[in-house]
Parts: structure tokens; C-alpha cells; sequence
């Protein structure tokens, strides 16, 4: 992945729910990703000024925002960003 992404991936794992779930995400960054050359087949994207890459770590409460707010017509990639970074 490009040094961005990879900047990305640890960033937002300031927005996960618990401490615990913040050192995971950055336990499972440093595990599972290098710097190297931009993947293409990560999933990035930015909503609302906030950018993440890959799947997001979702608490319980979190998974329970993106549904309500899928069922009232957003689409369930910005439901996922706006719920994890508490938007």
C-alpha cells in the first residue's frame, strides 16, 4: 500500500469505540499491512472531510447506527464512515 493509505489505516483507528478496540486496529494495521506501492483493491473512500481505507471495526452501537441509518436511505459505505468516526 502507498505511504498515504497507510497513513489513512492508522488514523483512523483514533476513531474506534473503546481503547481496546483502538490498539487492535493498530495492532491489525502493523500486522497486516507494508508500504510499498498503492493498492488499488483497498477500499478508500471519504465522506464528510474523513478519509478511511479497508473494513472499519465496528462496535456493537456502531453496527446499530449504520443499519438505522441505511434503513433511512444512506448508502451503507457512508453509513459505515459517519458511524465509526461519530459524524
Amino acid at each position: 500500500m502507498s505511504p498515504d493509505q497507510y497513513r489513512i489505516l492508522t488514523d483512523q483507528c483514533r476513531y474506534a469505540d473503546t481503547a481496546r478496540l483502538r490498539e487492535e486496529c493498530r495492532s491489525a494495521v502493523e500486522r497486516e499491512y507494508r508500504v510499498g506501492k498503492e493498492n488499488p483493491a483497498l477500499d478508500c473512500r471519504r465522506y464528510s472531510g474523513t478519509s478511511v481505507c479497508g473494513p472499519l471495526p465496528l462496535s456493537e452501537r456502531e453496527r446499530r447506527c449504520v443499519a438505522d441509518a441505511v434503513a433511512a436511505g444512506t448508502t451503507p459505505r457512508r453509513a459505515e464512515v459517519e458511524c465509526y468516526t461519530g459524524f
